[in-house]
């Protein structure tokens, strides 16, 4: 059984399912201008932009529930922890059991993500050296 609370816990998978959706349709509106439709493309955005909208207010809701509300320094040692998994033992799983070329896709993937750890990294020692915004 889940040590989420069931609201917690459907509010997160409602999160996922429209950021999942958000995405696809910037990657759809992405095609569409490679196709050149521009005008598919705006509509598809706009879409995208909607459904940013509604995963924020579903993960804003399911982050009033966490008791006791983490500050922000843990939630970016949450995702630096995330994104070290996912570098660590999710894609390389991954490309073990795939194709060449699609290997090659996610082994791109990888590369970008060490990056995405190295910059949660350094916001993360920003933030424990400032009391406040930390610099640009």
């Amino acid at each position: 059984m889940s040590r989420l609370p069931r609201a917690q816990e459907y509010l997160k998978t409602g999160f996922n399912a429209e950021a999942a959706s958000a995405a696809r349709f910037r990657a759809l509106a992405a095609r569409a201008e490679r196709e050149g439709r521009p005008n598919v493309a705006r509509r598809l955005r706009d879409l995208a932009a909607e459904k940013d909208a509604l995963a924020l207010v579903q993960y804003e809701a399911a982050e009033a529930i966490r008791e006791p509300h983490e500050d922000l320094s843990a939630t970016v040692a949450a995702a630096v922890a995330e994104e070290r998994y996912e570098n660590d033992a999710l894609y390389p799983r991954m490309i073990r059991e795939v194709d060449a070329e699609t290997a090659g896709v996610l082994r791109g993937v990888v590369s970008r993500q060490q990056e995405h750890a190295q910059r949660l990294t350094a916001l993360l020692d920003a933030l424990a050296s400032s009391p406040g915004d930390v610099s640009a």
